[in-house]
């Protein structure tokens, strides 16, 4: 009896009957989690109900727009609950990384009530990955007159330094929603997660997140900030190419190099635009507060035929090619430029530029916290001329 349902049941197989169930591989990125939770398992395991709960629901579905909605709700509260935690005194960026990691792996390694196609876990991979950042929760109140946007990135280099946190990153949770009076008008700070990956880039990410902010004319300002040098920096001009020999959280390298740089995509083709772009936020204003570090208005640049030096404006870097803007020649760089350019096409009057800030090593969550606190006095300043 045992070897004929065996063949039974490799005959069903075999004529497309039934179905295994297909499940997908965790990425590079995914692979990291056992390292992380046997290094910092209080940081891994902090939402570990969160998780569990969305296996819990994710096994149970029957129904793919129900299934959808619930992944997304899912991701949306991880990102809340990261928001409150650290708007309530934590002082770390790096749970919300690693449990919408977690959270991924479940949606790959489990099967809901029913056999679902590849296409469709994708789609909602791309629910949590979204949510979970913050893009479905910008919600400026209708009785605020300045509106300001602010991104932060993922932590990065994981494979150097497993427990590596990201300042950037902390900033965007502690502001999220932050409200202040500037000049007797109410002001707002909304925030999302940008990754630290190529493909998300290429595919049109920040376009995508950042087309109806300009189309709507419904921000005053954006800000994009990530980890940086010794310093802030202030990135006067964005240059279009990459660069950088680094790798993404995926370990995807680029093939750009300093003496082969290369342009970026958007969704397949080479992304068109000036070899150089100019930041547009009041940098007297922000460079005029106190603080703990000293803020640059950063003009070095790099071009293959003059090689790195000050630029003193666009004018002066029309005919050139492009190795590094000021923010470098990698997704720091590149945030900005695709943001100041999305503006220019759009002839949008919103003011946008890219802060660095000063780099930490592994996580530092007393020298994070000054940095955060220099963060929201520049952004404060800035308001003052919008």
């Amino acid at each position: 009896m045992i070897h004929l349902r065996s063949a039974l049941l490799f005959t069903l197989l075999a004529t497309n009957l039934i179905a295994l169930p297909t499940l997908a591989k965790t990425d590079v990125e995914e692979a990291r989690l056992p390292k992380a939770s046997a290094a910092m398992p209080n940081v891994v395991n902090r939402y570990q109900a969160m998780i569990d709960d969305l296996r819990q629901k994710y096994l149970r579905q029957s129904d793919e727009l129900v299934m959808t909605q619930m992944v997304a709700r899912q991701g949306e509260r991880l990102w809340q609950q990261a928001v409150r935690d650290v708007q309530s005194g934590g002082q770390d960026d790096r749970p919300l990384y690693w449990s919408r990691l977690a959270m991924k792996t479940q949606l790959k390694q489990h099967q809901p009530a029913f056999n679902i196609a590849p296409w469709q876990r994708n789609i909602l991979l791309n629910a949590v990955e979204k949510s979970s950042r913050g893009f479905s929760d910008i919600n400026f109140k209708p009785n605020n007159q300045i509106r300001i946007l602010l991104t932060g990135f993922d932590p990065f280099f994981l494979d150097r330094d497993i427990d590596q946190s990201n300042p950037s990153g902390l900033a965007a949770l502690a502001l999220d929603g932050y409200h202040f009076t500037v000049n007797g008008k109410q002001a707002q700070i909304e925030t999302v997660m940008v990754p630290v990956r190529f493909a998300d880039f290429d595919q049109g990410i920040i376009e995508s997140l950042l087309t109806p902010i300009y189309r709507d004319n419904r921000v005053d300002a954006i800000f994009t900030v990530s980890m940086g040098r010794d310093n802030f920096d202030l990135e006067r001009f964005p240059g279009r190419n990459r660069s950088a020999d680094a790798p993404d959280n995926l370990n995807i390298m680029t093939g750009a190099t300093p003496a082969a740089p290369k342009a970026p995509l958007l969704e397949g083709n080479t992304l068109n635009g000036p070899e150089f772009v100019e930041f547009s936020l009041p940098v007297d204003a922000m460079q005029n507060i106190e603080g703990r570090w000293p803020i640059n208005d950063n003009r070095t640049v790099t071009t293959l035929t003059k090689g790195t030096f000050s630029a003193d404006s666009l004018l002066e870097l029309q005919n050139a090619t492009s190795v590094e803007g000021s923010g470098g020649g990698y997704l720091s760089n590149e945030i900005s430029y695709r943001a100041v350019l999305l503006g220019q096409q759009f002839n949008s009057a919103i003011k946008v530029g890219h802060i660095h800030t000063p780099r930490v090593s592994r996580h530092d969550p007393a020298t994070e916290m000054a940095i955060v606190d220099q963060i929201t006095t520049m952004v404060e300043a800035a308001a003052t001329r919008l």
